[in-house]
């Protein structure tokens, strides 16, 4: 189209310079002649044959000169079609590049599962068992295949089946379901108001350390330059200027950090079973009358079988004499201590050697409590070195029962 308005242009243009030029020199050299007298009508028959000679050639150098421009013209357009054309084409790879680097989650993966994900050391569903993925951890594809990818995650690399994961904007999107996302303070002293305002008199619900984390509340109403975070049970806010928003993910874990994940879990409910199971037998008794010989007698007992104990192992021992002359065991503490086959400091001379030496302030403090009343172990009679595997509370080196 614009090639056409040019030639159109140079065409006009020169048509329009040759009638110009026409009505100049006058249009009709014939009839102009005709009208001159006899005796000049040769020298003005000359004359006008020079004037036609000369728009004659005028005429031709303005249609070669219109021809030139046309010429020119269309050269013009040509190169600026090509130089368009390389134009577009240096445009349009760019853009190409960009729409292939979709995502970094192109190159995770997450698994699609209620629970857990087998990770195996081959493509196969023989191969061994080398870990797990767990609903919420996310991977980093190793290698694509048609049933199964290699993955890597945590200290784990081994094979899933494709059909039970995501990747690209699918894991995306599920990791932004099922993921916690954080605020991380970068600065300390980040207060976390209950409005998202920073005016005077806004109620000050805490306030974060550096590196300091709080859950961010995704269902709160978003305010912009605020993070809506939980804090203690409520919805506060935080300026976007003083944390960091990240998104966390799980990985996956091995066949042995499983174990031992497992095995601290049961050791933890273990302790946690011990310390309620203490805080069930702790009870106060009636006090029983006793004299000073009797508390240090008492004591002594309690620095032989557990003078290197926490005070609440000699607390226990101490308890357990009680308990037994509560029932009936013998008619005094002395008669429970000196019974026959049941303390072996008593038989041994290792209590007289204590009370010779004195008692410690701790074993005679445990004695008194003991004898007014105070009993840790439930109303055990007896005691055990733990390593025996006997049953009962635990309490230091010992188990009573």
């Amino acid at each position: 189209m614009k090639f056409k308005k040019v030639i159109e242009s140079g065409i006009i243009a020169g048509f329009a310079l040759a009638i110009t030029l026409s009505a100049a020199f006058g249009t009709n050299p014939s009839t102009k002649a005709a009208n001159q007298k006899p005796e000049t009508e040769f020298a003005e028959e000359t004359k006008e044959e020079n004037e036609v000679a000369t728009i004659q050639k005028t005429e031709n150098n303005l249609v070669a000169e219109a021809a030139e421009a046309i010429e020119t013209a269309q050269e013009s357009v040509e190169t600026e079609g090509a130089a368009v054309t390389v134009q577009q084409t240096n445009v349009e790879a760019p853009v190409q590049m960009v729409n292939e680097e979709v995502s970094p989650w192109a190159s995770k993966l997450m698994p699609n599962v209620e629970d857990y994900l087998n990770v195996r050391s081959e493509a196969s569903d023989d191969s061994e068992l080398v870990g797990k993925i767990h609903k919420g951890a996310v991977a980093d594809i190793v290698e694509r295949g048609d049933v199964w990818t290699k993955i890597s995650s945590g200290s784990v690399e081994g094979y899933v089946k494709n059909e039970f994961c995501v990747t690209g904007i699918q894991a995306e999107s599920l990791a932004n379901e099922q993921g916690t996302t954080y605020a991380t303070a970068v600065s300390g002293g980040v207060r976390v108001r209950a409005q998202a305002s920073s005016e005077d008199g806004i109620e000050i619900l805490d306030v974060m350390e550096e590196g300091g984390k709080l859950k961010v509340d995704k269902e709160a109403p978003q305010v912009e330059g605020w993070v809506a975070v939980k804090c203690n049970d409520k919805t506060g806010y935080v300026s976007q200027e003083f944390v960091n928003v990240e998104l966390e993910l799980g990985k996956a874990i091995s066949v042995e950090e499983e174990k031992a994940a497992i095995a601290a879990a049961e050791a933890e409910k273990a302790k946690k079973a011990q310390e309620e199971q203490k805080k069930a037998a702790k009870t106060q008794k009636d006090a029983v009358a006793a004299s000073y010989d009797d508390v240090t007698l008492l004591g002594a007992l309690i620095q032989c079988e557990a003078g290197s104990e926490g005070y609440e192992g000699q607390l226990a021992v101490g308890a357990v004499v009680m308990n037994r002359y509560r029932a009936g065991y013998a008619g005094s503490i002395s008669g429970v201590i000196y019974q026959r086959g049941q303390f072996s400091p008593a038989s041994s001379g290792r209590l007289e050697s204590v009370l010779s030496r004195g008692v410690s302030g701790s074993c005679l403090q445990a004695a008194q409590e003991a004898i007014n009343g105070a009993d840790n172990v439930g109303g055990a009679k007896n005691f055990k070195n733990a390593a025996s595997g006997q049953a009962g509370i635990v309490i230091g080196n010992h188990v009573f029962f």
